[in-house]
């Protein structure tokens, strides 16, 4: 049985890991499945190289066929980047405040006027 203390410990170290874990852009990762499919060094090295598990190679070079492959088949809708999608996500953030600050602001308006009647 696990104590709660040891609970916390794992939780602050996976909160660590998660905080401090690099995040490559989608640049980088062409570029090192572009390193991968020259052939001039092994994917071990590549990965020890760029300091990346051998299995994140293997599935970004991956995904990197699969898009490839649906734009020669003719496929020319395009999913989003993970920047892009970030960049909404702030953006939906940003207008949620505003509509919730304007609907405060009509409330009190409201209320305001109800009383001098």
């Amino acid at each position: 049985m696990e104590t709660p203390k040891k609970k916390s410990t794992e939780k602050f170290v996976k909160g660590i890991r998660k905080y401090t874990r690099r995040i490559f852009s989608s640049e980088q990762k062409i570029l090192i499945v572009m390193e991968g499919l020259r052939a001039e060094i092994s994917v071990v090295e590549l990965c020890r190289k760029h300091n990346i598990a051998q299995s994140q190679f293997y599935s970004w070079n991956k995904e990197f066929m699969e898009a490839g492959k649906k734009r020669l088949s003719g496929d020319i809708t395009r999913e989003a980047t993970s920047d892009e999608v970030s960049d909404l996500k702030k953006e939906n953030a940003r207008l949620k405040e505003i509509v919730a600050d304007l609907v405060l602001r009509y409330d009190i308006v409201k209320k305001s006027l109800d009383m001098l009647d």
